[in-house]
């Protein structure tokens, strides 16, 4: 086991800080058994892709970095069990050899596996699932220090709370994940006129595996993006010149320094949004670049009203002036029956507010959430929000059921930090 001497923790957009008495990186299952027996207060982090508080903590900080790789290959059923700590970009590696892939993802793939999992993390799809749906089984390490072996015929009841669990009841140490076959996903670029997406988008998202928007608040255009199966032969990215990211932290800096320049510098997409078409395995299209850092609020609105509440926050930008570049993501994914999933038997169209990492992203977010709210939106548990707990029980119909199977396993809060005891407790 190593102990890393830092003090300091920060996420990666650098808006969330903690300093933990000691961070910690055990080597092994074995190890991180007696880290948990000896501690009173215990965090885990993964990559530091959330934008909440949900790592910060004066206690132990766990790192699972050590704890990576893939244990066991199922060729039969397409599944493999993959150490939590694994991060997202490792997975090819492991599996390219035996043809499989994950059968979904979102745009970025620096978290680790555990990571995405507790917090629901997702891509996009009308029929597929946020990646929490896909695991089959994992293995807890309860507060106890004891193992258990989850799955929908063993430990039912936490399998099916444990697989969006913010790390509140133990810590996932393997996980089985349902993949499918390799293959290859065509992406086209292109913009088209906001008002086009709004009347035939109910139509577009069943014409296409993936399909997400990228609507900016003063733009009559928005960037359509969709992903597609495809036999063509390989056709690889290329980065543009200058890149996007460059553009994007150029307009950016602007919008911060002179607010007014805003509406003319997103007229500029025309000039560098030109129509792209790449090809390739889905590992390498699914993840998109994400150097120009930032802060996020997101919420899944119910399906039917998701285009009602585009526009409604659209408007609410414009009229009080707010002063961000980064555009508004909107994205459909389908409902699941995890107890705290955000898409718990809902349908979802899932809209994403950006504000760049160094403008403070509660002038935006002040803006829109309550719109979001105001449809019944679920936030994203990995991005910032303001609900409390009563406004959280009466959004997730297990959401008692959850808070009692949390004080089942880990009765003294041991996995709980400042934030998530005033999230779950009130």
């Amino acid at each position: 086991m190593s102990d890393l001497t830092q003090t300091t923790w920060t996420n990666w957009s650098g808006f969330q800080k903690s300093n933990p008495q000691q961070i910690l990186q055990p080597a092994n299952t074995q190890e991180l058994q007696s880290i948990v027996r000896d501690h009173t207060k215990i965090r885990v982090v993964g990559a530091g892709h959330s934008f909440t508080p949900l790592v910060c903590t004066d206690a132990t900080l766990l790192s699972l970095d050590r704890m990576m790789g893939v244990t066991h290959l199922d060729v039969e059923r397409c599944r493999c069990d993959i150490y939590a700590g694994t991060r997202l970009y490792d997975l090819e590696q492991y599996l390219q050899p035996i043809n499989q892939a994950l059968i979904n993802q979102g745009d970025i793939d620096q978290q680790s596996l555990a990571g995405a999992v507790s917090t629901g993390t997702h891509g996009t799809g009308v029929d597929l699932h946020c990646i929490s749906a896909y695991v089959e089984a994992f293995e807890l390490l309860t507060a106890s220090g004891e193992i258990l072996k989850c799955s929908r015929t063993e430990n039912p009841e936490i399998f099916a709370a444990g697989r969006v669990s913010l790390g509140s009841l133990g810590i996932l140490t393997k996980i089985t994940m349902q993949n499918r076959s390799r293959y290859k996903l065509r992406e086209h670029i292109e913009l088209c006129p906001v008002e086009d997406m709004m009347q035939h988008i109910q139509q577009w998202k069943h014409q296409h595996r993936h399909i997400e928007c990228f609507v900016f608040s003063y733009e009559k255009q928005l960037m359509l993006k969709t992903l597609d199966e495809t036999n063509e032969e390989i056709l690889p990215r290329k980065e543009n010149f200058p890149s996007d990211d460059t553009l994007l932290t150029l307009c950016s800096e602007l919008t911060k320094s002179f607010p007014s320049l805003n509406p003319y510098l997103q007229k500029l997409l025309g000039i560098f949004v030109k129509p792209t078409t790449y090809i390739d395995w889905s590992s390498k299209i699914f993840p998109t670049p994400r150097n120009t850092k930032f802060n996020e609020m997101e919420y899944q609105i119910p399906v039917d009203q998701g285009i009602e509440c585009l526009d409604e926050v659209l408007h609410a930008l414009r009229k009080h002036k707010v002063a961000t570049f980064f555009p508004l993501e909107f994205r459909f994914v389908k409902g699941d029956d995890i107890w705290l999933s955000p898409f718990y038997q809902q349908d979802s169209i899932s809209i994403s507010v950006h504000q760049y990492h160094k403008q403070d992203p509660r002038l935006i977010f002040d803006v829109v959430e309550p719109i979001l709210q105001k449809y019944q939106g679920r936030p994203h548990w990995g991005k910032m929000h303001g609900m409390t707990t009563t406004q959280l029980r009466a959004l997730y119909p297990k959401w008692d059921d959850f808070m009692a199977l949390r004080q089942e396993l880990d009765p003294q809060a041991k996995f709980l930090n400042p934030y998530l005891e005033k999230l779950f407790l009130g």
